[in-house]
């Protein structure tokens, strides 16, 4: 069977790295671009030829906030799979900022990354695809917070939100030509591998522990989580789905505002009582 094949944006770390993994276990041949983290992005490289050498798999460096920088990674990917059936859009970062303390610098950056270049990336692979005759899927990792608010992240999960729409209409432009276009919205995600977590801040340790126990679920969720629902999204399972905005985070985003001390010092999925049956 010949294999598929994906461009996955962000595939060095974190979530990115998670569906890099993933779309090879499934039998994808991958490109992914890194910015920031080479060693890391050829790290990936090496391990997925040593895991699966039927495969092709390689790391392409681009700073996808520069003007022209996505369609300059989107055609070299291409021609270095010589096809595509997936793309993933997964690259960013996370930057709060109250209106308080908001500067034009990092709104305009955000928005060009995790924004426009998403659209730029979805409209080269839906016009690849359809010019070629590819029913395909693009999927974009998007984030829970495009669901409610938190201080801070006007512009962060205003991007989000605005993404979240956007999906839909590129779904309803692209369906004619049997193109699924779908977002997958992580909530709380570990993003370091237990090497690098051993290193990490322990503020952001301290954090995991806390947030881990008031999550509905009660643990973090990790980007094998993720890579499985773009997996799945990306199948003929799901070829009836389109449009979507898939929600990945324990039940995180699923309460409103606690009503007692109870509730607020325990989390809602902790708070238990005994149950008998019948």
């Amino acid at each position: 069977m010949e294999r598929k094949k994906a461009i996955v944006t962000g595939g060095s770390s974190g979530i990115g790295r998670g569906v890099v993994y993933g779309l090879a276990e499934a039998g994808y041949d991958v490109v992914f671009s890194y910015w920031s983290k080479k060693e890391n992005a050829e790290k990936v490289v090496n391990d997925l030829k040593e895991a699966y050498p039927e495969g092709s798999f390689a790391c392409l460096e681009a700073e996808l906030s520069k003007e022209g920088a996505g369609v300059e990674f989107f055609k070299k990917a291409v021609e270095r799979l010589d096809g595509l059936d997936l793309m993933v859009n997964n690259a960013g970062v996370t930057i709060l900022e109250s209106i308080f303390d908001l500067t034009e610098k990092n709104m305009d950056y955000l928005i060009g990354l995790l924004f426009r270049n998403y659209v730029i990336l979805m409209r080269e692979s839906a016009k690849y695809m359809a010019a070629n005759g590819i029913r395909g899927n693009i999927i974009n990792i998007s984030s829970a917070r495009g669901l409610s608010a938190h201080p801070g992240d006007l512009v962060y999960g205003g991007i989000k939100a605005a993404l979240n729409r956007a999906c839909q209409s590129v779904a309803l432009d692209t369906a004619p030509y049997g193109i699924r276009v779908n977002n997958i919205l992580p909530g709380a995600t570990r993003r370091f591998t237990p090497e690098e977590e051993a290193k990490a801040d322990p503020a952001h340790l301290e954090k995991v522990k806390f947030l881990s126990k008031r999550i509905p679920l009660e643990r973090y969720g990790t980007p094998e989580d993720i890579a499985n629902a773009v997996v799945f999204l990306a199948s003929e399972k799901a070829s009836y789905i389109t449009g979507i905005s898939l929600v990945i985070d324990g039940g995180l985003s699923l309460p409103g505002l606690a009503e007692t001390a109870l509730e607020a010092e325990s989390g809602w999925g902790r708070v238990k009582k005994e149950i008998s049956y019948p």
